[in-house]
């Protein structure tokens, strides 16, 4: 396998995402049973500007790709020479991406196995720390006159390549080649492209079965990997049998983060309640406990509307979930089930007093005041806070590459550009919406569309865990500001 005909390949771009920037330079070096045939390379005019901190990088100005082509005039010149060849690159998914974005924005699908050279690294060198280029041009001692230009980087590829085969046996090499390049498997009813078109990115993916039937509903910091996770567990989990047995497309769509994801997710699952997801689904309304200062036993509210002027205390996606929580709590703390309401019977001691799980509410040995007192000193940890703003909120999520959505119609030229940047107006007690771009994708019809997608606030949906508050590689800063 390492002795094939091969391709290095860098690219230069205007900024990270396929979908929202282009390439500004590229170069391929091909290599066949140890040695190198040929070098290519090229600017590429973007049909943009380059951002100033992409010149710093690589030393390449909007003056520089002014006079050069644009990349349609290169096209058939980048496509003959990746035929029949396997495609190297340093990260390889970033640079692969790029070229398959650019060739299908001419209407040229375009695939080729794949070796990338950060994971063939790691494969043979796992005792290594570092594997990016520099660390593999110090260890191996390659030559490199000018980093972050396409054809000195492409070139330092072929010598890590070359360099290779020289120093390790082929059936080592082979192996780790083999490795690094296998592609995960599909379901037979689903076409090849899905490992190449699903994108590396935040977002909502979607499995839809005979008929347009919606089967699952599933959110990801990182849709690729969790995707063909799905099949990957196939043999091992029954849900994932029965999901890789009976889907017939994909659908995705990307979020500027973990945030957007989560609410997209939560508002597809209860309105379109597809038959695989259980956890987000529910039956109704949120519920929460009202407990009062006079003793009396907590009272158990649907959330509807604005929130009541009471002490309230956690939230519930039913009222079966809400009574087992305090039971629950009320034996960790030796609280009465009959004073709270959770237990029936007549005169005397409750059962849990009986036991010694009761600290005598029921039977005076312990003031009702008292007995309140504990349960929200239990509660306290739960209690709703009030919404500290005079009214509605605008909730901002960018992603790390610092995008805004547009409207579809200045979209036209690309219209499969995704959104990085939405708002959200959260209100205290309201379930305002809000409207946004977003890409939608869909691997069988091999069509990207932009279209309105609405999604509701958090107190909408019925999500009251599991909001992230972290910031994540995958999205950027969430802030909230007055609408």
């Amino acid at each position: 396998m390492f002795d094939e005909p091969v391709v290095c390949v860098d690219v230069e771009t205007t900024g990270g995402h396929p979908a929202w920037h282009r390439i500004t330079e590229i170069a391929l070096v091909g290599l066949r049973a140890g040695e190198i045939e040929w070098q290519w390379s090229s600017l590429v005019h973007p049909g943009c500007r380059i951002p100033p901190s992409i010149q710093r990088l690589t030393g390449i100005s909007d003056e520089m790709v002014a006079e050069a082509p644009p990349f349609a005039a290169i096209a058939d010149e980048v496509e003959a020479r990746l035929a029949g060849r396997r495609f190297v690159a340093h990260n390889a998914r970033f640079d692969y991406g790029f070229v398959r974005a650019e060739l299908r924005r001419l209407g040229r699908p375009f695939t080729a196995p794949l070796a990338c050279t950060v994971r063939l690294s790691r494969e043979l060198f796992p005792d290594q720390p570092r594997h990016n280029l520099d660390a593999l041009i110090e260890r191996h001692g390659l030559e490199c006159a000018t980093r972050h230009r396409a054809l000195p980087d492409a070139a330092v590829l072929a010598q890590f390549w070359l360099a290779l085969r020289d120093r390790l046996p082929a059936d080592t090499l082979d192996a780790a080649l083999a490795k690094v390049s296998r592609r995960p498997s599909l379901p037979a009813q689903l076409p090849e492209s899905l490992v190449d078109d699903l994108p590396e990115a935040c977002g909502v993916y979607r499995f839809i079965g005979e008929g347009d039937a919606l089967l699952y509903v599933g959110k990801a910091v990182n849709l690729r990997e969790r995707v063909l996770s799905h099949f990957m567990s196939a043999g091992r989990d029954a849900k994932s049998q029965r999901l890789a047995a009976q889907v017939r497309r994909v659908e995705w769509t990307e979020t500027a983060g973990e945030f957007g994801a989560l609410l997209l997710e939560a508002r597809l699952v209860r309105e379109r309640q597809p038959v695989y997801n259980r956890r987000l689904r529910g039956g109704g309304g949120l519920h929460t406990w009202s407990v009062g200062d006079d003793g009396a036993a907590p009272q158990l509210l649907a959330l509807d509307g604005p929130l009541p002027a009471a002490d309230l205390f956690g939230l519930y996606r039913s009222a079966r979930q809400a009574r087992n929580a305090l039971t629950t709590l009320a034996r960790d703390h030796k609280l009465c089930l009959r004073v709270l309401g959770l237990e029936t019977g007549g005169e005397g001691s409750c059962f849990g007093h009986q036991v010694g799980r009761c600290a005598g509410a029921c039977v005076g040995a312990e003031t009702r005041a008292k007995h309140n007192l504990r349960l929200k000193l239990a509660l306290a940890p739960h209690k709703l806070r009030a919404w500290p703003h005079p009214g509605a909120v605008a909730l901002e999520e960018t992603s790390a590459l610092g995008r805004s959505a547009r409207p579809t119609s200045a979209n036209a030229a690309m219209p499969w550009r995704s959104p990085a940047r939405w708002r959200s107006p959260i209100a205290p007690a309201s379930s305002r919406g809000w409207r946004a771009a977003s890409t939608s994708r869909c691997c069988a019809s091999r069509r990207r569309t932009t279209r309105p997608s609405t999604r509701r606030c958090a107190a909408s949906i019925g999500a009251p865990t599991s909001i992230p508050r972290r910031r994540s590689p995958a999205s950027g800063a969430a802030a909230i500001r007055p609408s």
